[in-house]
């Protein structure tokens, strides 16, 4: 079992940072509100720190779920941030949705420290987290992403190395390019049914048996058809993660105009006052045509 710290507790991270104490390893937590903190170290045991620093100091893996880039780096080279409390030989395990230049920045920094950084973001959403089966796409170096996979894999059913830094920002960035489009084709799809007087419920019984099938039409077609949204990832992340994508676009050449369009999409779906509705909240904006 290891010393580990876990540095923010959403509601990704502090179901993350629970299997970590179930599995036996001594966890430290740190949250930006201590509230959160004290709350989690109530229910799982371990203790909780100042700073992520103090957090880190004699950990072996320092795990972290943030916001966004600007989080990231405070939490890691910031006033007391987690990499000046990390030992030599120390890895940091970075489970946010960020940058790929954040990821090789941060990379670079921790190797002029003696210390490892992956860059390992998470698909599965607060269900996946919580029931311990979230799908996490890595980037860095084979050695440190060997010590810390089996800890990893404690809240994991999959746990993989896609390549060098910044590898696991980049495939995060595919899965959310396609859960874009098929959140749209099957908001479109509900939405047409419902037009055309067909019984939407018949219909995804029918086609979710052939080649239609996908994880959001399984999951999430009954309560898209009774336009509830509070299931799952927000559209203000969603939003968060393809500008993510689109920016890396620009810089890498690819053309990604469905993307494009339904960010366009959610945009219409916060004016709508749907910025904390899950991502299917599509089908709203086609509804309300």
């Amino acid at each position: 079992m290891s010393k580990v710290a876990f540095i923010g507790l959403g509601v990704m991270g502090f179901p993350m940072a629970g299997h970590l104490a179930r599995a036996g390893h001594d966890v430290t937590v740190y949250n930006r509100t201590g509230a959160k903190a004290e709350a989690w170290v109530k229910a799982h045991g371990g203790a909780s720190a100042a700073t992520p620093e103090a957090a880190a100091r004699g950990a072996e893996i320092v795990f972290a779920c943030v916001g966004n880039d600007d989080d990231l780096r405070q939490v890691t080279v910031g006033e007391g941030g987690a990499f000046h409390g990390m030992s030599e030989g120390a890895i940091f395990v970075d489970h946010t949705t960020a940058s790929a230049i954040v990821a090789r920045e941060l990379y670079a920094a921790a190797q002029a420290r003696g210390i490892s950084f992956i860059d390992a973001p998470v698909s599965g959403g607060q269900a996946g987290a919580e029931n311990g089966v979230l799908t996490v796409m890595a980037g860095g170096d084979a050695a440190a992403f060997e010590k810390a996979s089996p800890v990893i894999s404690s809240f994991a059913r999959m746990v993989k190395l896609l390549g060098p830094s910044g590898a696991g920002q980049l495939t995060k960035m595919v899965n959310q390019i396609c859960i874009a489009g098929l959140v749209e084709g099957l908001a479109e799809g509900l939405h047409f049914a419902r037009k055309a007087g067909l019984d939407a419920e018949a219909v995804i019984e029918t086609i979710s048996k052939g080649a239609a099938q996908s994880w959001q039409m399984e999951n999430r077609y009954k309560t898209m058809i009774e336009e509830r949204f509070d299931f799952g990832f927000a559209v203000d992340w969603m939003r968060k993660d393809l500008a993510i994508c689109l920016e890396e676009a620009r810089r890498n050449g690819a053309h990604l105009p469905v993307t494009a369009l339904v960010d366009q999409f959610y945009s219409e779906v916060q004016a709508m006052g749907g910025n904390r509705w899950d991502t299917s909240s599509l089908i709203a904006r086609l509804n309300k045509a």
